[in-house]
């Protein structure tokens, strides 16, 4: 075994010893299935925390030559596979961690020349007879192998866009280090699979690639990929139970990403909600719920890109923050860290580094959960967007006059809300009063899942809040009306019976009509109770 080729199993033994280990090896099913064909080019994009390296472990674990893996293999589900016991440890492995290269601050030119001898040295000791000391380019070594053995090998390269991250500004360098990639991989004989391993997709130079054999899967479109991606919502369910946690919760703080369907052998598959696995993990081996995004990244990177002055990024953000979505094009994002032309690139590179969900059927982008949110809250106040800091702060204040019943102080304090951000809370329909309200009372997630159009009765509510496990507060049912009457959304919660669906809050229900008149711009209240209602 080597370093770097053929690094046996070590690594990823370590991971199905660990405390929580969740089965993700039918993911070899899929290389498998490529394996020596033209589609052997793999570019398997997802954000950090999500599993990337975990993955790349596995694949040199089941493919290396030299070792026997089915001790570790055979108690998971690829082991039932006609594919199996076809390819494991059947190739030479080169496993390469680009970060490990590129901490080394030096040029591209001599990064290469690092890694190219460091590859070399390992190879001239497996195939002596072949390699030649004085041998010193990779590609024509590795050519030569092929020439004299017929060896094929497995290339599997972990955080291959590191250089487009870390030199984000430097293009000449990113220019060499693709067209070495592409000179060392692309129509190249001895190449049986190459899998590469990143958070970007792809770089492009205009509408073409370097690397443009590889096939991309990517959080805007994983394709096939996508039950891999993170845990999976069954695989998180029985992770709560076997830990006695709860699994509503979990679906509050980690849910959220979700994908379209695939198709395998002409049939369409429906895939689950995917969950980030760091978080997941965490959650449970601390025994609570939080916002685990912070231990390995800082909100710095998300306040970078949300302060672009792009038009109308900011109200896009606003209006996620408030639980809305927003349709963009990812059709012009270069897949890198600079160049951006529109608010639609930077939200499509929000998408792949894991801070927006993407709904690839309508290309709608959207916050995933409360972790995220969480570090929405955060960027917004280093960016000291002080109109909506001082919303968020005011929620609490609203909140509690909404359990006062206090009717006055609710429509006041929604008014202020309102005057104070016009230039970004503007109305024209009801969606947009459920934005403006759901954001108003964005400390409620402190006590409450939030749910909008929730189907209950002869219709939708537009808002309901649900107290959280253990919470003593009361539940709430939010009608609104645009340009109409307060009397009448609470007319309509009594009328299309509402409250059938939330018989387990009997006696400890607010219901909350709320209605904004266009001539006055002003908001009016009116704040009844569940007993109020029966009696």
């Amino acid at each position: 075994m080597g370093v770097y080729l053929d690094p046996g199993f070590k690594k990823f033994e370590m991971t199905v010893k660990s405390q929580i280990y969740v089965d993700k090896t039918n993911l070899i099913e899929e290389t498998n299935r490529v394996l020596g064909t033209e589609q052997r080019y793999l570019c398997v994009s997802r954000p950090r925390r999500f599993g990337k390296s975990v993955t790349a472990h596995m694949l040199a674990a089941y493919y290396c030559k030299g070792v026997e893996s089915s001790a570790i293999f055979d108690a998971y589900q690829i082991a039932k596979s006609k594919s199996y016991k076809l390819y494991q440890n059947h190739y030479h492995v080169i496993a390469l961690n680009m970060q490990d290269f590129f901490t080394y601050n030096k040029s591209v030119e001599k990064i290469i020349c690092l890694l190219e001898a460091a590859v070399l040295d390992e190879l001239k000791e497996t195939f002596p007879n072949v390699i030649k000391q004085n041998m010193h380019m990779l590609s024509m070594a590795l050519d030569k192998i092929y020439a004299k053995t017929g060896e094929q090998f497995i290339f599997i390269i972990d955080e291959w866009d590191c250089l487009l991250r870390e030199r984000k500004h430097k293009e000449e360098d990113q220019k060499r280090y693709l067209n070495f990639i592409r000179n060392l991989l692309k129509d190249k004989s001895y190449v049986a699979l190459a899998y590469m391993t990143g958070i970007l997709p792809v770089k492009k130079y205009g509408t073409h690639s370097a690397l443009n054999m590889f096939d991309e899967y990517s959080m805007t479109d994983p394709h096939q990929f996508a039950e891999y991606v993170g845990f999976t919502e069954s695989e998180v369910e029985k992770l709560c139970q076997q830990y006695q946690m709860d699994f509503n919760e979990m679906m509050i703080w980690y849910d959220g990403y979700t994908f379209a369907n695939i198709y395998k052998q002409g049939i369409s598959i429906k895939v689950p909600h995917i969950y980030s696995p760091k978080s997941v993990v965490s959650a449970l081996l601390n025994g609570r719920f939080g916002s685990y995004w912070t231990r390995t990244e800082t909100y710095e990177a998300l306040k970078v890109y949300i302060e672009m002055n792009f038009n109308g990024l900011k109200d896009a953000v606003i209006h996620m923050m408030s639980g809305g979505k927003y349709t963009i094009d990812t059709g012009f994002f270069q897949n890198d860290m600079t160049h951006f032309q529109t608010k639609d690139d930077v939200l499509t590179l929000l998408v792949h580094l894991g801070y927006l969900a993407f709904n690839t059927e309508k290309s709608e982008v959207y916050i995933p959960n409360m972790e995220i949110r969480e570090e929405y809250r955060l960027a917004i106040e280093g960016a000291k967007w002080d109109n909506v800091v001082n919303m968020i702060k005011a929620s609490q204040m609203l909140l509690e006059a909404t359990w006062n019943m206090d009717c006055t102080k609710v429509a006041h304090m929604i008014d202020m809300i309102h005057t104070e951000n016009t230039s970004i809370l503007s109305y024209n329909d009801e969606n947009s009063l459920s934005c403006v309200i759901s954001l108003a009372y964005y400390s409620s997630t402190n006590y409450y899942t939030q749910i909008r159009e929730l189907p209950t009765g002869l219709g939708f509510a537009d808002i309901v809040f649900l107290p959280k496990k253990n919470s003593d507060k009361p539940a709430m049912i939010v009608e609104l009306k645009y340009n109409q009457s307060a009397k009448g959304a609470i007319s309509q919660i009594k009328e299309k019976n509402y409250v059938t669906s939330l018989k387990e809050y009997e006696g400890n229900l607010l219901l909350v009509g709320i209605n904004y008149d266009k001539k006055s711009k002003k908001h009016q209240c009116i704040i009844e109770t569940l007993s109020a209602l029966t009696s």
